[in-house]
């Protein structure tokens, strides 16, 4: 019990990580009780996102995240594509705005139009196809450039604003990728698009983790600097750091891809389309 308890502890509390994470998960509730219905699937992708983020940021995982090459990809992994990918599917909107109180769901119409008619526009510019898919794989290689990686690890400010912008940036893509319904921001992208977008994404990951896992260099020495959290060699801990950005990451690319084609041949009304 006592090392169940000291892992779910945080390594390093964040106060923002750990509300956001909260409030997610009040939020839907709430809009469940007052009478949203997901459904099973959609409840159990949302809450199974959320959970995830939260382990690997305000558990003791994190520890071995800034520690261990090969955890920090996995902690990324699970920031940037599978927990926005299962959050994104979900599409929570509705049930979050049911979670609002009627107040705060009056705020766009009220004095505070104006922000929300910028953030409107900024949110546009960001879905723009081209400008979503630079940006998810834009950050990848920012951050995993070697002298800014070694500056993020050193600076507790700049990670987590390392890991906000990771979870950002995925929430933003995957639901480019799978939002669905005809009252969105952005107009829709067709299920052809998306599937172009999500191809494109996948070799500049492949060719980065693939960098990494055949590089006969240490290119992460910070991991040397500051310890690793076990005795693994260092080429070995990149390798398998550049394995898990390479395979897992470009694998979701291809099951998002068979589900927008799962959404395309639903009729609107959910029904199975006859052909």
């Amino acid at each position: 019990m006592n090392t169940l308890f000291e892992w779910l502890r945080p390594w390093e509390p964040s106060a923002p990580v750990f509300l956001a994470c909260i409030l997610a998960v009040v939020l839907y509730a709430a809009g469940l009780l007052r009478g949203a219905r997901p459904g099973f699937w959609p409840a159990l992708s949302y809450f199974a996102g959320v959970t995830l983020i939260y382990l690997v940021t305000q558990t003791h995982y994190d520890y071995y995240s800034q520690y261990l090459f090969s955890a920090h990809r996995l902690q990324h992994l699970i920031l940037h594509h599978l927990g926005p990918f299962l959050i994104a599917l979900a599409m929570p909107t509705a049930v979050l705005a049911a979670g609002l109180p009627a107040a705060v769901r009056r705020w766009p119409q009220g004095p505070a139009a104006p922000v929300f008619t910028l953030l409107r526009g900024g949110y546009r510019i960001l879905q723009q196809p081209f400008i979503a898919g630079f940006l998810f794989v834009g950050l990848i290689y920012f951050w995993l450039t070697p002298e800014i990686h070694f500056d993020a690890m050193l600076s507790i400010d700049l990670y987590w604003l390392m890991n906000w912008t990771m979870v950002l940036d995925g929430l933003l893509f995957w639901w480019l990728i799978f939002e669905r319904g005809d009252r969105g921001v952005t107009p829709r992208l067709s299920p052809g698009k998306r599937i172009l977008v999500l191809a494109l994404v996948m070799p500049p990951q492949i060719a980065l983790g693939a960098f990494i896992t055949f590089s006969d260099q240490n290119l992460f020495e910070i991991y040397d600097v500051c310890g690793r959290a076990f005795p693994i060699d260092p080429l070995l801990d990149q390798q398998i750091g550049g394995l898990i950005t390479w395979i897992p990451a470009s694998m979701m690319s291809v099951a998002a891809a068979i589900i927008v084609l799962a959404f395309r041949l639903e009729k609107p009304d959910g029904q199975k389309a006859s052909q």
